[in-house]
C-alpha cells in the first residue's frame, strides 16, 4: 500500500482551519412590538352609568283593611289626580260591622237612660227619707258606668265607619300609575302594596356606582344627562342621594341624579338613560390603552421596556376605572416607563423587542384622552 506523502500537508492545512472555527453562535429572536410612553394627564377620566328615568316621589298604595279586592278602576300608565279612587275591597263584611256597631250604640244608650231614670227615682226618694245614701251613690255609679259604655260603643262605631271608608282606595297625589300588584277577586292584607302611583314633578336617573368612583362623583359640579330615545339632546344634572352601603347582590352603590329643566313630554319613566361625569381637575393620573393589560392567575400586569437592554419584564399594577378603551393606572407605572401596548401575549420575561411605531401609539393615546 502507497502512501501519499505530498497529500499530507494539505489534510493538516484543512484540519487546523476546521479546528480554528469555534461554536456557532445561538439565534436570539427579537419580537417587534408597540409601546408608549407612560405619562401623566390632570384630571381623572370620565366616566358613564346607565340607568333609567324615574319619579322623585313614588307612593306604593295599600289598603288599610284587610278584605277582597272587588273592583280595580284604573290602568297601568293611567293618569291619576289627588283623591282619586283606584282600587275598591267588597264592603260587605265592614257594612255589617258598621251595622253592629250602631246595635251595640243604641243598646248603651238605652242602658245609660235607664240608669238615668233609676238615679232620679232614688233622689226623691233619699228626699223623702223612703231611700238611704247608700242607694243613691251605688245608682250614681250605675249611671257613669253606663255612660262611659255609652261613649265607647261610639267611638267604635266611628271607627268602623272609618274603616268601612278604607275599602276605597284613594290616590294620594297627582300622577301616573306605574304598577298594579292586585286584580278583581284577590283577597289582600291590610298594608299590602296593590298600586304604585310615581307623582308628577321632578325626574330623575337611577343609576349604581362602583365604591372606586364615589369620592369623583361627589366632586363633580354638573353630570351630564342624554337618553337612547334622543341622542341628540344632553340635561344637566345633580347628584341628589348617594346609598351609605352597597348592593347586596352588585356591590355598588345607589345614586339619584335630580334632572334639571327637563321636559315631560320627552322625558318619560322608564327610558334608558345615561349619566357622564367629566374629568375631574386637581389629580394627576396615568393611562393606558387596555391592550396593554396582562390578566394572569388574577393579577393585572403589563410589559415595561428597558430602554437600554430592550428587554420586558412583567409588572403588577394596580387598575382604575375604565373608560373606552383605556383604562386608570393608580399604583405601579411610573411617569416614562416604556409600556408595551400591542403584542403582549407573544412575549417572555427577558426578551429582547424592538418598538416600532411608538410615537405614533402615543400620539393616538393623547389623542383619545382629549375627547
Amino acid at each position: 500500500m502507497r502512501i501519499h506523502w505530498a497529500a499530507l500537508p494539505l489534510a493538516g492545512v484543512i484540519l487546523l482551519s476546521a479546528c480554528s472555527r469555534g461554536e456557532p453562535q445561538a439565534y436570539e429572536e427579537v419580537r417587534p412590538v408597540r409601546a408608549i410612553a407612560a405619562g401623566r394627564q390632570a384630571g381623572s377620566v370620565g366616566a358613564s352609568y346607565s340607568g333609567e328615568i324615574v319619579a322623585r316621589y313614588e307612593s306604593r298604595l295599600g289598603f288599610r283593611t284587610a278584605g277582597k279586592v272587588a273592583e280595580r278602576l284604573v290602568e297601568l300608565g293611567s293618569t291619576v289626580k289627588r283623591g282619586q279612587p283606584l282600587m275598591r275591597l267588597d264592603p260587605q263584611q265592614e257594612a255589617l260591622h258598621v251595622a253592629g256597631a250602631d246595635a251595640e250604640v243604641d243598646a248603651a244608650r238605652s242602658r245609660a237612660a235607664q240608669a238615668r231614670i233609676d238615679l232620679q227615682r232614688t233622689e226623691q226618694l233619699l228626699a223623702r227619707q223612703f231611700a238611704s245614701r247608700a242607694e243613691f251613690d251605688q245608682n250614681k255609679l250605675a249611671l257613669d258606668q253606663a255612660e262611659s259604655q255609652l261613649r265607647a260603643a261610639i267611638a267604635q262605631r266611628d271607627a268602623l265607619v272609618n274603616q268601612r271608608g278604607y275599602t276605597v282606595l284613594s290616590s294620594d297625589r297627582d300622577g301616573v300609575v306605574t304598577a298594579i300588584a292586585a286584580e278583581a277577586g284577590q283577597v289582600v292584607a291590610a298594608g299590602q302594596t296593590v298600586v304604585t302611583v310615581a307623582a308628577d314633578g321632578e325626574r330623575e336617573v337611577a343609576i349604581s356606582i362602583p365604591e372606586s368612583r364615589i369620592d369623583e362623583l361627589r366632586r363633580v359640579q354638573a353630570l351630564k344627562v342624554s337618553v337612547w330615545a334622543h341622542p341628540d339632546r344632553q340635561w344637566t344634572g345633580v347628584l341628589r342621594e348617594l346609598a351609605p352601603d352597597t348592593d347586596n347582590v352588585t356591590r355598588t352603590y345607589s345614586a339619584r341624579i335630580t334632572i334639571r329643566d327637563f321636559d315631560p313630554t320627552v322625558l318619560r319613566l322608564g327610558m334608558t338613560a345615561s349619566v357622564f361625569a367629566p374629568d375631574i381637575e386637581g389629580t394627576s393620573t396615568i393611562r393606558v390603552p387596555l391592550t396593554a393589560i396582562v390578566d394572569q392567575q388574577g393579577k393585572r400586569q403589563v410589559w415595561v421596556v428597558d430602554p437600554k437592554t430592550s428587554r420586558v419584564a412583567l409588572r403588577e399594577v394596580k387598575l382604575g376605572s375604565p373608560q373606552d378603551d383605556t383604562v386608570l393606572v393608580a399604583a405601579g407605572l411610573a411617569e416614562g416607563e416604556m409600556v408595551v401596548t400591542a403584542g403582549v401575549h407573544m412575549l417572555q420575561p427577558g426578551q429582547r423587542v424592538k418598538v416600532a411605531g411608538a410615537q405614533q401609539a402615543a400620539s393616538e393615546t393623547d389623542a383619545g384622552g382629549a375627547k
